[in-house]
C-alpha cells in the first residue's frame, strides 16, 4: 500500500514575556472624553494578532463604555508610552494589564466625580456599564458617561489615568535554576497525516490544537491565533527552509521559500482550555508561539507512526522521507 496514515501527538509549555529576569514593562495611558469616547495609547504594536482589539475590550469593560466607543493609539513613538516588543507573546498578559490598570484609574477619577454628583458617599456604590453610571439598589438615578465626563471637565477635572505593569520574573543563577518565567502556557496537539512512500509526499489531515490561553477575552481572536500558529507549524515540518551557500541565501523569495497556501492548511479543530491566571488582565494568558510550537513535532510524530521512520530535520520533504525510507530497507539509520 502506497499511502500510509499515522497520528503524532506534541506537547509544549511555554513562558509568557521576556523571562530570566529581564526587565518587562509595559505602559498605557486612558482618557474618557467628553462624548463618553475613550482613547487608549500604548506602545503596543498590533501586527496583526489582534492587540488593539484585545486593549480596547479591556479599557471598555473597565469605564463601562460599548467596545466601539474606544479608539486605541498604538505603536507610535511620538504619542505612545512604551509597551515593550511585540515578541515573546506577552502584549496581552503585559499591556492587557497596563490598560487596565490606566482604564481603573481614570475611571475612578469619573466615579468619584459623580459620586459627589448624584449624593452617593463612595464609588462603591455606583456602576458603570453601557455607557451610564448607575446608582446600586437605585437604577433609577444614573447619569450617562457623556453628560458626566463633561460636567467633569468643565469643572477642571480630566479624565486621565496612567498604568504601569512590570511582569514578574527572576533570573537564573549559576546553576540554571530559578524562575525565569510568569506564567505560562501550555498547550497540546494533534496531527494525523498520509505519507505517500513511493512519492514522499506528505500530507497533514487534520490537526487538533488544544491550549490554555488563561481567559479567551476574544474567542475569535483565540480561534485565529490558533489557527494560524498551525498553519506556521505546518510551514516549518513541510516546506520552509532557508537555502545557504557561503553566507548567502539561494532561494530568497516565495517562488523558491515556499510557505502554505490555503490548499495546504489542514482541518483545524481548536479547542480553548480557560484555566483563568490570577497575575493576568480577567485571567487570560498569550497564546501566539505556543500555537504554532507544537505542530511540527506533532506531524513528524505522525509519519513516524505512519512510516515507521524518524525524521531530525526539518521540513519533511519528500526527498528527505524517500532517503528515510530507504534507509530503513537497507537496516540503516536515519
Amino acid at each position: 500500500m502506497a499511502k500510509k496514515r499515522g497520528i503524532g501527538i506534541a506537547c509544549t509549555f511555554y513562558g509568557i514575556g521576556y523571562g530570566n529576569g529581564f526587565p518587562d514593562v509595559s505602559t498605557a495611558l486612558v482618557e474618557i472624553h467628553d462624548d463618553g469616547s475613550v482613547t487608549v495609547r500604548t506602545g503596543a504594536a498590533d501586527c496583526g494578532q489582534g492587540s488593539n482589539t484585545i486593549l480596547a475590550q479591556i479599557a471598555a469593560q473597565e469605564i463601562g463604555v460599548p467596545v466601539e466607543k474606544v479608539t486605541v493609539v498604538s505603536a507610535d513613538t511620538d504619542a505612545t508610552p512604551d509597551a515593550g516588543t511585540t515578541a515573546a507573546t506577552r502584549q496581552t498578559y503585559v499591556s492587557g494589564n497596563a490598560v487596565k490598570l490606566a482604564s481603573r484609574k481614570a475611571a475612578d477619577k469619573l466615579l468619584e466625580f459623580v459620586a459627589r454628583e448624584l449624593g452617593v458617599n463612595t464609588i462603591m456604590g455606583l456602576k458603570a456599564s453601557d455607557g451610564y453610571i448607575t446608582v446600586l439598589g437605585y437604577p433609577q438615578k444614573r447619569m450617562s458617561i457623556a453628560e458626566a465626563a463633561t460636567r467633569a471637565r468643565l469643572q477642571g477635572v480630566r479624565l486621565v489615568g496612567e498604568g504601569t505593569f512590570i511582569a514578574h520574573t527572576t533570573k537564573l543563577d549559576e546553576n540554571g535554576q530559578g524562575a525565569p518565567y510568569w506564567p505560562y502556557a501550555f498547550g497540546v496537539q494533534i496531527a494525523e497525516v498520509e505519507v505517500d512512500t513511493e512519492t514522499g509526499e506528505v500530507k497533514v489531515l487534520k490537526v487538533i490544537a488544544a491550549h490554555d490561553v488563561g481567559r479567551a477575552i476574544n474567542k475569535a481572536g483565540v480561534i485565529g491565533q490558533i489557527c494560524g500558529g498551525v498553519a506556521m507549524g505546518v510551514g516549518l515540518a513541510l516546506m520552509e527552509e532557508v537555502i545557504l551557500q557561503q553566507g548567502n541565501i539561494l532561494n530568497p523569495s516565495f517562488s523558491t521559500y515556499l510557505i502554505p497556501t490555503s490548499l495546504d492548511i489542514p482541518e483545524i479543530e481548536p479547542i480553548i482550555i480557560e484555566d483563568p491566571e490570577p497575575t493576568g488582565p480577567y485571567g487570560a494568558k498569550g497564546v501566539g508561539e505556543p500555537a504554532t510550537l507544537p505542530t511540527a513535532p506533532a506531524i513528524l510524530n505522525a509519519i513516524y507512526n505512519a512510516i515507521g521512520v524518524r525524521l531530525t530535520e526539518f521540513p519533511a520533504t519528500p526527498e528527505r522521507v524517500l532517503r528515510a525510507l530507504k534507509a530503513k530497507e537497507k537496516g540503516g539509520s536515519q
